[in-house]
């Protein structure tokens, strides 16, 4: 009986093993995903084994750039397994990729432009924020179709969708408030804040209760409840002075929470550094630093939250703080990209697709 239960045992953990080997895990990076600096990996989406190292696999086109002329800044990218679709956001439009075919299936140019939008999680809707504009775009994100339109005029910017699409989180350039808008409705019903200044690159916890927020002029982070709709908490880094930044005039300019909500990553421009945060307490506590190879504005995670992405391009290990990849295209250029996302397939067909934004995942 030993015997047969062992054999089984075997058995079962062999199929395991093979279903998990079956998986291709894929990282996709949006290009140029810095401004519009060609010199951190060109145009297109450039497709990383995430399984062996990194390396490069494709470049899936996008935009020609005709001569003489400059590419538009990629502002964001989501994508769903549930329709096998990836957006792609720049200055002035969004569009729609087929995963399988990896044929542009629509492109419109979204009145007001566009800026980093987020994907309901039945990857049906999309909220696209018009490029520093008065107002959102709510689009069908099978068709490219706009629905409808929010107003607040904040200069819109970054948005995150809930995890149980009820509700998206809407941050402004010009507001020191986030926005939250019931998806049924497609209205704003409540506010967090005011934060000491405008928000900048934001996350939030699984549970929707708490909003972890970078602001102008500060080398750290606000900590918002998401409940009663007041600020809680402003932690500052220790031990580093804020200085010049190449890009988006604000010390911290990427922030992100590990899917299992234990620690908040925190980007550094100045000194070119990401910090770390103990976020099991509040407020969360800093624990250490990591370098990067230059000023990081992005900050992101594997689905599993195992790898830690930079917008430098480095991978780190997430338990570790290992360093242990860095981005390459196809010519050995260095890539660098603040719009990534991993996406998982199975048999050719996309069955889990990451996020941009340092989500929690806890509920």
């Amino acid at each position: 009986m030993t015997t047969r239960r062992s054999i089984l045992a075997t058995l079962i953990g062999g199929a395991i093993l093979a279903a998990a080997a079956a998986e291709k895990h894929l990282l996709y990076a949006a290009t140029p995903g810095i401004r519009n600096y060609v010199e951190y990996g060109g145009v297109g989406v450039i497709v990383f084994d995430i399984d062996n190292g990194h390396r490069f696999v494709k470049r899936i086109p996008t935009w020609d750039v005709p001569e003489g002329k400059q590419p538009e800044n990629v502002k964001g990218i989501e994508a769903s397994a549930r329709t096998g679709k990836l957006y792609v956001s720049t200055i002035k439009r969004l569009a729609c990729i087929d995963l399988k075919t990896e044929k542009m299936e629509w492109d419109k140019e979204l009145p007001g432009g566009c800026d980093r939008m987020a994907l309901s999680p039945d990857g049906k809707i999309i909220y696209a924020p018009s490029f520093e504009g008065p107002h959102w775009n709510v689009v069908n994100a099978m068709t490219g179709a706009i629905i409808t339109t929010i107003v607040n005029n904040a200069a819109a910017h970054n948005t995150v969708y809930s995890p149980d699409g009820k509700e998206v989180y809407m941050a402004g350039l010009k507001s020191p408030n986030l926005s939250i808008a019931d998806t049924k409705t497609h209205k704003v019903v409540k506010t967090v804040g005011p934060f000491s200044q405008s928000i900048r690159p934001f996350t939030i916890n699984g549970s929707q209760t708490l909003c972890f927020v970078n602001v102008n002029s500060l080398l750290g982070f606000e900590v918002g409840d998401m409940r009663t709709g007041k600020m809680l908490h402003r932690v500052e880094v220790q031990g580093y002075k804020m200085g010049p930044v190449k890009r988006h005039g604000c010390p911290s300019h990427g922030i992100a929470l590990t899917p299992d909500e234990k620690e908040l990553w925190i980007a550094d421009g100045a000194n070119s550094m990401l910090h770390i945060f103990d976020a099991t307490v509040m407020p969360p506590k800093q624990i250490t630093s990591l370098k990067v190879r230059d000023q990081p504005g992005w900050i992101t995670f594997s689905i599993d939250g195992r790898l830690t992405y930079s917008s430098t391009g480095e991978v780190f290990d997430t338990s570790s703080k290992k360093l242990i990849a860095s981005l390459e295209d196809e010519k050995g250029r260095q890539v660098g990209s603040e719009k990534v996302l991993e996406i998982v397939f199975k048999d050719g067909k996309a069955v889990r697709a990451g996020d941009q934004f340092g989500i929690g995942a806890k509920r």
